[in-house]
Formats: C-alpha cells, sequence, structure tokens
C-alpha cells in the first residue's frame, strides 16, 4: 500500500509553484494567446505545477502571518510576469516589422483583427506573426520556454526574487535598439525595393509628366510589395532565428535582474 502524504504545508508550498506557472503561461508567448481558452491554460499550468513540485528540491518557504504569505505570493507573480515578459516582448517585433512594410506597400489602412492578440494589426504583421509562431512549434522553442522557467526555480528559488531596476532598465533599453535592428532586417527586402521603386517613379515623372504616377504607384507598389514578400518567405526561418536568439537573451536577462 502506497502511503503518500500532502500536508497543509505541502499545499502551501505547491501553491506557491502553480503561481509563478501561471502567471508566466499568462504572458508567454504561443501560451497566452488570447485565442486559447482560459480553463486550458490553468489545466496546463496545474500540470506543469504539478511535475515541477515533484521535480525540484524542497525548498523551505518561511513567513509568520497571512500579509506575510500574500507577500510571498506577489513576489511569484511578479517573477512569473516578468520571465514571460521578457519572451513575449521579443514577439512584438514582428507587428513592428509588418507595420513598416505595409507603410511602404500602401496596405496601412488595411488592418485587421488578431483573434491572438485581439489587436488590431496590419495584413503583414499578422502573416509575420502567424509564420513566426509556426516556426516556433517546430523549432521546439515553446518546449526552451517551459525548460526555462523550470530552471528559474534553481536559480530564483521561491520567496527569493529581489528586483534591481536598473539591470532592468539597461535591459530594456538594449531591446529597444535591437528591437528597431531585427524589425528593419524582416522588412528589409521590401523596404529596399520600395525605395528603387519610388526612384523609378519619381524618375518616370520628370520624362513623362502627362502620366498620373499617382495612381500608377499605388498599383505598383501593391504588386511588387506582394510579390517580394512572396519571394522573401524563405528568408523568415533567418529572420526568426534573430527573435529567438533575442528572446533567450532576454530571459537570462530578466532572470538575473531578479535573482
Amino acid at each position: 500500500m502506497i502511503n503518500y502524504t500532502f500536508t497543509y504545508g505541502d499545499l502551501e508550498y505547491f501553491l506557491l509553484i502553480f503561481i509563478r506557472v501561471i502567471s508566466f503561461v499568462f504572458v508567454a508567448p504561443f501560451f497566452g494567446m488570447s485565442n486559447i481558452p482560459r480553463r486550458i491554460r490553468i489545466g496546463f499550468s496545474f500540470f506543469v505545477a504539478l511535475l515541477l513540485y515533484q521535480s525540484i528540491p524542497g525548498q523551505s518557504v518561511v513567513y509568520d502571518t497571512l500579509i506575510g504569505y500574500s507577500v510571498i505570493v506577489m513576489k511569484e507573480v511578479l517573477t512569473g510576469l516578468l520571465i514571460g515578459f521578457a519572451a513575449n516582448l521579443c514577439a512584438s517585433i514582428v507587428a513592428f516589422a509588418g507595420h513598416i512594410a505595409d507603410m511602404e506597400m500602401g496596405l496601412s489602412m488595411a488592418s485587421m483583427f488578431d483573434p491572438t492578440t485581439r489587436e488590431t494589426s496590419t495584413i503583414t504583421g499578422i502573416y509575420y506573426n502567424y509564420m513566426v509562431l509556426l516556426m516556433l512549434m517546430i523549432s521546439g522553442m515553446h518546449r526552451y520556454l517551459i525548460q526555462a522557467l523550470a530552471e528559474t526555480y534553481t536559480l530564483i528559488p521561491l520567496n527569493g526574487a529581489v528586483i534591481r531596476s536598473d539591470t532592468l532598465l539597461a535591459a530594456m533599453l538594449e531591446f529597444m535598439a535591437n528591437y528597431i535592428i531585427i524589425g528593419f532586417r524582416i522588412c528589409l527586402p521590401i523596404f529596399a525595393v520600395m525605395t528603387i521603386l519610388n526612384a523609378v517613379l519619381g524618375i518616370l515623372a520628370k520624362v513623362s509628366p502627362q502620366l498620373n504616377m499617382f495612381v500608377v504607384g499605388i498599383q505598383m507598389k501593391v504588386l511588387v510589395g506582394l510579390s517580394i514578400l512572396f519571394l522573401s518567405t524563405a528568408m523568415l526561418p533567418g529572420a526568426a532565428d534573430f527573435i529567438y536568439d533575442q528572446m533567450k537573451h532576454m530571459v537570462v536577462t530578466f532572470t538575473e535582474a531578479i535573482m
């Protein structure tokens, strides 16, 4: 007969693990998509927390009153949110790249409702977002995020988070620089071709002023832009690698900032 005891202290310990996991799942990319039902995310977080409870070594959590336990809960919530937010920041790069590409092609007004984020986004931004999410699942990046979350219990034990605001601020400033660089790298083929097309249209407008280059240019920009978008699809895995490398760097940086 198996004699397995589960005390009230074990329940408190499990709840602290569960709180950090569910805070991470509701914010992290792929896991925190808005079109995933909440009960699915809660159930997934529960089973992940159960596995972590069985695998991580026991850690003592000391508190005196209910307010003390509430403070520990808030620290675990903040830890999970910061780690998930670090990964989710990099997912917004594709929306920036899509906005720049659509603005160059003349499709910036053709916005759509993205069910994954429940926000209005441009057509190319939604296309880039779904392609990057697809490559995230193919490359196993979602497993890396769960593994990174599990390793935080070794680096940051329960009630062991110490937030360093200066390190977080430096990480955000570094991310903003890489945010613009990676975003332009993704939309660079469309941006470069549209720049050349604008130069050609400007020359044609001087050569033959009787032609309405405004009307012709709109149609040519859409046609050429969609053609370059189709031809540059093979370059998206390389662009996704830039995003995933930045995602790993941000998760490590944010984890170090709250150790």
